[in-house]
């Protein structure tokens, strides 16, 4: 794994006895002692670190905060100009066919962006920026940041305790905070479900606040194995998978991320790649629809499996991007997409599982209601 890259945390992940993994060009932990399935019910229950300082990190500046934000309305469907100085927002980067590039995250800060973006499509997404927004917009990558995601119900009270200010903070607030002594950039968010925050620290930092914070009460390093099956839970899509270049924000049911001011007849409608198709899968309906999904009995359904109308026979309707055991509610658990007509919640499919049909119910998303902190 030395052709790998590395995070600021990485020697910390060997000291804990961490399984080191390759994802998205680096070498990441997927799980440590604890195990998956423990790791992903103490965050549920607890409080849970994960290291996510692969992802990238990029700060838009420009003459002012409106050129910053209509510049970068050029790229997204958002209302970026609408942000409130300390909120974020999820965001999408889309394609001329009205595909999705990459999902991320946007946040005022003053009269800067601050966009964080999957370690898979970092590159292209810098390039993507640089290239599609005006000179006088810079974009600076921060690569002399860590970043870090504390998720779950114990996590108020330690963050809390650490700086009383958090406290004033709601699901997607943005603020500067002092955690153990370091200066930190902190979002009221995560991808987890969870109530939780993911922190912005110096990287010659992120080690001793660390150590800081996993001898907090309740707190443990939690892998990627986790981050995955606490994700899928909650409904939220993974990029690669259940989101690509192909798949339009309509039929992954994502259309709550763009706001009215954006679609046909809003003020600022359109301007954005792939409006057009958006815009009429949004009057249209689009031909198929992510779905929650669960196989009965105790089997999972992993990515890749195709789904069909009809025990025998039939036609094939659709194929599952995300699935796996859910901790939480003890059994399998998936999304993924099939044809319009298939997409009521209570529908019946198949999905073919080494060559034997076998039966799942078409149900709401998201598994695990979110217990984010309005």
């Amino acid at each position: 794994m030395s052709d790998l890259a590395i995070t600021p945390l990485y020697d910390l992940h060997v000291e804990l006895r961490a399984k080191m993994v390759p994802f998205a060009g680096y070498s990441m932990p997927v799980q440590y002692p604890m195990g998956v399935l423990k790791e992903h019910l103490h965050t549920r229950s607890a409080a849970g670190l994960f290291d996510v300082s692969h992802m990238g990190q990029v700060m838009l500046s420009g003459p002012s905060w409106e050129a910053v934000a209509l510049a970068f309305e050029r790229l997204v469907p958002m209302d970026v100009l609408g942000l409130a100085d300390g909120r974020q927002r999820y965001g999408l980067f889309t394609n001329e066919a009205g595909g999705i590039e990459d999902d991320l995250m946007f946040a005022r800060r003053g009269e800067e962006l601050f966009v964080v973006v999957n370690a898979a499509c970092k590159a292209a997404d810098i390039a993507r920026m640089r290239a599609g927004l005006p000179e006088e917009i810079i974009v600076t990558e921060l690569a002399d940041r860590a970043l870090i995601a504390l998720q779950g119900p114990g996590v108020a009270a330690v963050v809390e305790d650490l700086d009383p200010r958090a406290a004033e903070m709601r699901f997607m607030d943005v603020a500067d905070l002092s955690l153990c002594g370091h200066a930190v950039w902190a979002s009221r968010s995560g991808y987890t479900g969870e109530d939780g925050f993911e922190i912005s620290v110096a990287a010659d930092e992120a080690e001793t606040l660390v150590r800081s914070l996993l001898e907090q009460r309740d707190v443990a390093p939690i892998g990627l194995g986790a981050r995955d099956s606490l994700r899928l839970e909650a409904g939220l899509c993974l990029y690669g998978h259940d989101i690509d270049s192909e798949i339009g924000p309509v039929e992954a049911g994502l259309t709550w991320a763009i706001q009215k001011v954006r679609r046909a007849g809003g003020a600022r409608a359109g301007g954005y790649p792939g409006a057009d198709v958006i815009d009429q899968l949004f009057e249209q309906g689009a031909a198929r629809r992510r779905v929650g999904l669960r196989p009965e009995g105790r089997a999972p359904m992993r990515e890749g499996v195709q789904l069909y109308d009809a025990a025998e026979g039939g036609a094939q309707i659709g194929n599952v991007t995300s699935g796996g055991y859910g901790p939480s509610v003890e059994g399998p658990v998936a999304m993924g997409y099939v044809t319009r007509p298939q997409a009521e919640v209570g529908t019946r499919v198949w999905g073919e599982v080494r060559g034997k049909r076998l039966p799942v119910d078409v149900v709401p998303l998201p598994f695990v209601p979110a217990n984010f902190k309005r």
